[in-house]
């Protein structure tokens, strides 16, 4: 990359600008098992509205999650029974993190 500059004389000159280095500071995707239920933002989780072994339904608040001056519910993606909870009430989480885990329900007609 070029810039030129005129100088007191009123000359042109060329000079050479170094190009800064481009860098990815976040991951946009990943990719989490269905069931999987991740924090989307880091926060502090607030409450925690489910219990191992209880059946959710798609679309139930599972947990509340603050951040950014807000309180996120976090909801299930899928009809299922939570099988593990990775979080504790006042819990510090990072973006990414595994919070619940729902193992799916066959439903059977």
């Amino acid at each position: 990359m070029t810039n030129e500059k005129e100088t007191k004389t009123g000359t042109t000159k060329t000079i050479a600008v170094a190009e800064p280095e481009k860098t990815i500071y976040r991951q946009i995707y990943i990719k989490v098992d269905q069931g999987q239920i991740y924090a989307f933002i880091p926060g502090t989780i607030i409450d925690i509205f489910v219990r191992k072994g209880q059946i959710v339904s798609k679309g139930e608040p599972l947990c509340s999650l603050h951040a950014m001056k807000m309180d996120n519910n976090i909801c299930s993606t899928i009809d299922g029974k939570v099988s593990a909870i990775n979080i504790k009430k006042g819990q510090n989480v990072s973006k990414n993190d595994v919070l619940i885990e729902v193992h799916p329900i066959v439903k059977t007609k």
